[in-house]
């Protein structure tokens, strides 16, 4: 009870100081976690798992109860902050650290993060719908040049928050919004396997299920790790 109430207050303090990259006001819940993690759930094989901006570890939570020893775990938040919380869970909290020999915090924006090998899950909490769309499109692209052939990315977004902000902002911040629409449709029409709807959390929220088929190539890796 205690380690929740301190995420909810490190987690408002960041969305007051850094709305545009935290863009909730509480951790998700748990049910919000079991979505966002059923694809890697349903496995019967080692993986190599990333989660991106998983903040105080919502869901990262979820994610080291469901490691297998042969599992491989990257964890990449730009948000420093956060960052020395998951930190400090790996260091002492049991199941954090029965998983932290396999497990690894790189501190950096997505699109900095070169890993020497692609993934076979995905798991977003970055807040879409903050972003300029020219974000958008190249946080898509990092995602599908990162996943493996096959492989599962899974992200959510806050229930009609899209079209609710159209019909109630000025111009400018309408068209971003439809070009986000603009370069997600596509990924939905192609990959999308399937959508989640989940009411048990603040706000409600889609997880968005999408498979990868692309065969990409990888550079070395090159942002800050934490050790």
């Amino acid at each position: 009870m205690e380690t929740a109430l301190r995420d909810h207050i490190t987690f408002f303090r960041e969305f007051r100081d850094r709305f545009e990259t935290t863009g909730a006001i509480a951790p998700s819940s748990r049910f919000l976690a079991r979505a966002m993690t059923s694809p890697m759930q349903a496995r019967s094989q080692p993986a190599r798992i990333l989660e991106i901006g998983p903040g105080t570890g919502a869901v990262t939570r979820r994610i080291v109860k469901l490691l297998g020893p042969d599992d491989r775990f990257d964890l990449v938040e730009l948000n420093e902050t956060f960052a020395r919380v998951l930190k400090d869970r790996f260091e002492r909290q049991p199941d954090y650290a029965r998983v932290a020999n396999q497990s690894e915090i790189h501190v950096c924006g997505i699109e900095e993060f070169e890993p020497l090998t692609r993934y076979d899950y995905i798991i977003s909490g970055l807040p879409l719908n903050n972003f300029p769309a020219e974000l958008v499109a190249s946080i898509f692209e990092t995602y599908f040049r990162l996943l493996a052939p096959g492989g599962a990315l899974s992200y959510f977004e806050y229930m009609y928050v899209r079209s609710i902000k159209k019909r109630a902002a000025g111009r400018s911040e309408r068209e971003r919004l439809s070009q986000i629409d603009t370069i997600i449709d596509p990924y939905f029409a192609r990959s999308r396997f399937k959508t989640d709807w989940v009411f048990a959390n603040v706000p409600p929220a889609w997880v968005q299920h999408l498979r990868s088929d692309q065969e990409t190539t990888l550079d070395d890796a090159s942002c800050e790790r934490v050790s």
